[in-house]
């Protein structure tokens, strides 16, 4: 979109140009003319200055007359210059410059008449006329003509004035320059409203084509999500259709083997890592993405991620390492400010990339401190690596590098987001790559070196304090309306080794709470006949010890849906679609929450 500079209140004004720069082409527009004006007029102002009694003077006069004319066809065709009349302030001067130079060149013709005998009178009027031919090509810019019409009249008119004689003639003189003035400024305001009009007109075609172009990429945004779902939702379903179609015994095949139950395991998980991530896109996107910026541990989750990845690289024979700074991995304090669930999202997909494009060699994760004080973590591997181009269109969504991605799963989407995560946390993502060497991807996060990350109940902590209550089977009662999700939380639960009852609704729920005796309760945050945060307030108004139990409340990621089941009394908070992982952080933060007497909920993704 075209954007200029309005000189009078230095606004920019989209789309076109300013009234200003519209005057000084209307009036650059009319230069031409002006001069071939001065030209016809120049063989009458010699015929009637033969007449006069001086002809050294007259000589010299049209000598004058000739060099104004030569400045100013100099001046017409510099403003043919493009460079020239980009330079709004430059043209300005130049159009009052060149004006004045005809206005002292009548000032001139004025003196000359003065003393030229019988043809004074003659000669007067014709400077007077040229006078009015000056103001009348300098009415389309105000500041021309308020300078330029005055300072052209002025020889004339003083000259008329000085001989009481002339007296009547020099009052019809001012009266035809008055009017000349008069009719001039009618004419700027005139123009100066067309111009006005044509700069909006300027303004709203600019933001039409503004308002078209979004809406076509906004098509092309959904477009492309389209056919991104499509493609991916239809081989991965396609893919578990075929597993499950093998295990239900049909077309007479026998029960699936191991790999193809992981091969289905496989898609479906593509699958719901291509659904979130496009999920996430679109509402960074719109601008409705938000993250929680907290002190954490960095150095912990790139170890946790290096371990859950180190599997996978050694399957395909890569070397994953990580290195820490030594100045972190002996600081006592420090923490990277970050949402900390969004920050392993970003770490989590490169190192996922990493793992995937790399056919040997190493891939290595490594963290530090930049010299401006921010945390930086750098993904390095030995993959195919990319050129220019191709690092640049890899940032962009929807976007795939046919060369390094061929036979791999994806959306295209894992680094738009992970970068517009980044500086939604206030850091950036970048990278450098060189085809047939590696890629390097650089995160960087605010960083505050007297920050204490938030602790988090490791493993390893649970296990120097044993507690009985978290190592035996638990009773685990789950509220949920939806049979799906009710079935996988079902499934996720008992692999976790806990039982399960699970109740259709809340007011099934609470009933079967206040009979029976539960570990743990799992409550839909909305639910028919009574709510998530309904149930979660009636079970904690429970007497003989119930309105104690754990309670984790299953959301769908709404954040005031999250805040009413917190306020009910919920100790933890887990988002759906739920994972094995989660849940069981999700249970060890209920519990932990309860045996700490800690009135404040854990989120967990």
């Amino acid at each position: 979109m075209a954007t200029t500079t309005d000189d009078r209140t230095a606004e920019p004004v989209r789309g076109g140009q300013s009234v200003n720069q519209q005057a000084l082409e209307a009036q650059t527009a009319l230069l031409p003319y002006a001069l071939a004006v001065f030209a016809v007029s120049l063989p009458a102002y010699v015929w009637a200055g033969s007449h006069a009694v001086n002809a050294v003077w007259m000589t010299g006069t049209f000598a004058i007359f000739a060099a104004a004319w030569g400045a100013f066809y100099g001046v017409v065709n510099w403003l043919k210059d493009p460079e020239a009349a980009a330079n709004t302030e430059m043209r300005g001067r130049i159009h009052i410059l060149a004006a004045l130079i005809w206005a002292l060149a009548v000032a001139q013709i004025a003196a000359f008449s003065d003393g030229a005998g019988p043809a004074r009178e003659p000669l007067l009027m014709t400077a007077l006329a040229a006078s009015v031919v000056i103001i009348f090509f300098a009415s389309p810019w105000l500041p021309s003509l308020l300078i330029v019409g005055p300072a052209a009249a002025a020889g004339p008119l003083i000259a008329l004035f000085s001989r009481p004689q002339d007296r009547d003639l020099a009052s019809n003189a001012w009266g035809a320059v008055a009017l000349a003035m008069a009719l001039a400024l009618i004419l700027n305001r005139i123009l100066r409203r067309q111009f006005a009009l044509a700069a909006e007109r300027e303004i709203l075609i600019a933001d039409r084509a503004g308002k078209v172009e979004e809406a076509r990429r906004l098509a092309q945004s959904k477009s492309d999500l389209v056919a991104t779902l499509s493609h991916e939702i239809r081989n991965g379903l396609t893919g578990v259709a075929h597993v499950l179609a093998a295990a239900a015994g049909r077309n007479g095949r026998g029960a699936p083997s191991r790999e193809q139950l992981t091969a289905a395991l496989d898609a479906a998980n593509d699958l719901i890592s291509v659904l979130n991530t496009t999920l996430d896109s679109e509402t960074a996107e719109a601008g409705r993405l938000s993250v929680d910026a907290r002190p954490f541990d960095v150095v912990a989750l790139l170890r946790d991620l290096v371990l859950l990845n180190r599997p996978n690289a050694s399957a395909k024979g890569l070397e994953l390492s990580l290195h820490v700074a030594p100045d972190l991995a002996e600081a006592s304090a420090g923490a990277a400010l970050a949402d900390a669930h969004r920050a392993r999202q970003i770490i989590a997909n490169l190192i996922g990339n990493a793992v995937k494009f790399s056919v040997r060699g190493r891939v290595e994760a490594r963290v530090e401190l930049t010299a401006a004080g921010r945390l930086a973590v750098e993904i390095a591997d030995t993959g195919p690596g990319l050129a220019a181009d191709e690092l640049e269109r890899a940032f962009e969504p929807f976007h795939r590098i046919e060369r390094t991605s061929a036979g791999t799963s994806g959306a295209g989407l894992g680094l738009s987001l992970a970068r517009q995560l980044a500086r939604l946390m206030g850091g950036d993502l970048t990278a450098h790559s060189a085809v047939g060497v590696g890629s390097c991807f650089r995160l960087e996060l605010p960083y505050d070196p007297e920050a204490t990350a938030e602790r988090v109940i490791e493993t390893a902590e649970v296990a120097q304090q044993p507690d009985p209550a978290e190592r035996r089977t638990l009773k685990v009662l789950i509220a949920e309306d939806d049979a799906l999700n009710a079935a996988m939380l079902r499934a996720v639960i008992e692999q976790l080794g806990h039982q399960v009852v699970h109740a259709v609704d809340g007011r099934r729920a609470f009933d079967l709470a206040k009979i029976c005796d539960f570990d743990l309760l799992m409550i839909d945050g909305r639910m028919p006949n009574m709510d998530g945060p309904a149930t979660i307030a009636a079970m904690r108004g429970l007497e003989d010890g119930k309105a104690g139990v754990p309670i984790v409340a299953v959301i769908g990621g709404d954040a005031d849906e999250a805040k009413e089941c917190v306020d009910a009394g919920a100790d933890a908070v887990l988002r759906k679609p739920v994972s094995v992982a989660a849940v069981a952080r999700a249970v060890a933060d209920a519990i932990a929450v309860t045996r700490r007497d800690s009135p404040q909920a854990r989120l967990t993704a």
